[in-house]
């Protein structure tokens, strides 16, 4: 039985509003509530070795590269226009330093400030000049 005749019927609607409410409560919570860890610093501790320093050094060829980006070989400054020719001039410096028949060993001295393309462009030289052996030389610091 309709006693309501006249009357039409209104159709439930759900009320987004008090919803949305209690999700940003919850969020902000979550928010709050969380915490994040910041890495400020990576702790590692270095191996320490113990050796012998060796009788006899190989033939070897210093080249120093200062933060402004001048390149000395062997304590001879050097100009060149591309990395090839950094090559020819290692492989000058190993010429004069009386290279026998083993490689001699690359020893870089980049300033700390130098920039990382003026080292690649030492070992790219070194590379075309055919020396596989490279060592960076670093002074030792007081423990931090």
């Amino acid at each position: 039985m309709n006693f309501r005749r006249g009357q039409h019927r209104e159709d439930p609607e759900i009320n987004l509003i008090p919803f949305i409410d209690v999700l940003l409560v919850i969020l902000i919570f979550l928010m709050v509530t969380t915490t994040y860890s910041k890495f400020t610093e990576l702790q590692i501790t270095l191996p320490t070795a113990e050796a012998e320093k060796a009788h006899e050094r190989p033939n070897e060829i210093n080249v120093t590269v200062d933060a402004k980006g001048n390149y000395t070989v062997n304590n001879v400054p050097v100009s060149f226009q591309n990395v090839a020719g950094l090559a020819e001039s290692l492989k000058s410096a190993a010429k004069a330093g009386g290279a026998d028949s083993k490689s001699p060993v690359v020893i870089i001295n980049a300033d700390q400030f130098a920039m990382h393309q003026m080292v690649i462009n030492v070992m790219e030289a070194a590379r075309l000049a055919g020396y596989d052996k490279l060592t960076f030389a670093a002074q030792t610091g007081a423990a931090k």
